[in-house]
Formats: C-alpha cells, sequence, structure tokens
C-alpha cells in the first residue's frame, strides 16, 4: 500500500504485519484541526484502505496532544457565505468513505475531539477514550451546524432523546460522561496501546465474517425489521462463501 507518510503530510499511513492500517492525523503545531489538505489527504487514505485486501482493520489515531479540536475555520469560515462554506467541505466527503469502508475501525481519541474531530470518531466502530479526553459539538454555539454527520451518527450512537442536549446545548463532556453517554465505548489509561491490542484483535478474525457483520449493524437502524432480516441473510449466505 503506498502511503502518506512524509512530515509535512497532514495525514501518515501504516500498514502492521498483523493487517492493521494506523492512520495518523499529523497536523500536531494545529491541534490537528480539519483542513482542505487533510480532508483530501483522508480520501486518498480511506480509499487506499478500502481497496487493500491485506488490510483486516484500521486504526484511526493523532500525533501530538489532541485528537482533534474541529474544522479550521481559516479556510472554513472564510467563505463568502455559510453555504458556500458548507459546499467547500461537501465537494469532497471523506466522511462517506470511512462510513463505507468494509475493514472495521477503532479509533484513539485523546485531548480534544470537538466538532469535525468528534464526528470522524463517530463513524469508527470502536471509539477508546484517555482519561484527558474532551469531546463535544460546539458548533450551534458559533451559530452553525455540525455537518460533517455528526447530528445524524451521534443519534445513531446514543439515541435522539441523548443526542439532543450534546448538539443543542454545545457542552464540552469529558471522557467519563462521554463514556456514561455511551459517545465513547471505553476509557483507558493508554488508549494507543490498548486500541492497537483491540485493532490487532479484529484483524485476525474471519474477514468476511466481520465485514457482513459490520454492514449488517450499519443497516440495522435505517431499515424495517423484515428488510433488515432479509440483509442479514444475504450477508450471512455471502459470509459463509469459502
Amino acid at each position: 500500500m503506498s502511503g502518506l507518510d512524509d512530515a509535512g503530510d497532514p495525514v501518515r499511513l501504516e500498514l502492521d504485519d498483523d493487517g492493521v492500517a494506523v492512520v495518523s492525523l499529523h497536523r500536531p503545531e494545529k491541534l490537528n484541526i480539519y483542513n482542505l489538505a487533510m480532508r483530501d489527504a483522508l480520501i486518498e487514505v480511506f480509499t487506499a484502505v478500502a481497496d487493500d485486501r491485506a488490510v483486516r482493520a484500521m486504526l484511526l489515531r493523532a500525533d501530538g496532544r489532541h485528537f482533534s479540536a474541529g474544522a479550521d475555520l481559516s479556510e472554513f469560515g472564510t467563505a463568502g457565505s455559510v453555504l458556500a462554506a458548507r459546499r467547500i467541505r461537501w465537494d469532497r466527503d471523506p466522511w462517506v468513505a470511512l462510513w463505507h469502508l468494509p475493514q472495521p475501525t477503532v479509533v484513539a481519541l485523546h485531548g480534544y475531539a470537538l466538532g469535525a474531530g468528534l464526528e470522524m470518531a463517530l463513524l469508527c466502530d470502536v471509539r477508546l477514550a484517555a482519561p484527558d479526553t474532551k469531546v463535544g459539538l460546539p458548533e450551534t454555539r458559533l451559530g452553525m451546524l455540525p455537518s460533517a454527520g455528526g447530528t445524524q451518527s451521534l443519534t445513531r450512537a446514543i439515541g435522539r432523546g441523548a443526542a439532543l442536549p450534546v448538539v443543542l446545548g454545545a457542552a464540552t463532556l469529558d471522557a467519563d460522561d462521554a463514556a456514561r453517554r455511551g459517545i465513547v465505548h471505553r476509557v483507558v489509561a493508554d488508549v494507543q496501546v490498548e486500541a492497537r491490542l483491540v485493532a490487532a484483535h479484529l484483524a485476525v478474525l474471519p474477514p468476511a465474517a466481520v465485514q457482513a457483520a459490520r454492514r449488517a449493524l450499519h443497516v440495522a437502524g435505517d431499515l424495517p425489521l423484515a428488510e433488515g432480516l432479509d440483509v442479514e441473510r444475504r450477508l450471512a449466505r455471502w459470509a459463509a462463501v469459502p
């Protein structure tokens, strides 16, 4: 797999021997805030991961003191209108590429995971957080809407009733509160080590079964029960094919 691993790249990609693709946000001097260059790099990386049969699981992490403090408002916030700013972000969309990856995904959060940073994490299957993690969707406080999938992915993760105060109130939550609400699955002392262990465990499982189960779970909240059961049956047959 070709990777983005030069010092100046906003995203780094490594493939471990155990089949785990390690994707690292790499703008540590800017709190790993999401800008156009990171957007383009993430699309390239997620496409490469999806196409590489050697990749059995993906770990998303970040260099520096924070996972990501959100979007770079010096780029996205200087457009002529809110609509124009959103069009810039939607023009090329890494969020859909992340959500539709065939491989299971693990994210290791630490420091700030705000706005686009949290939205990125919510699209991952297993979310682990260090004790110092702070999560939130501050967009409404800034006069905007979380529009990198936050209103949809958070609702799917924790339910509409629990998502409403997080989105509308624009509060910043600590790691323990985020775990109580289901925004992250576990708080662990050494999140980088634990996240790699989880990703490595997923990578040794039968890939067809894992990918089928992931797909079935993804559609579970969007389809009537009868249709969802039909998808499950079809995926079970696909996973059983040698």
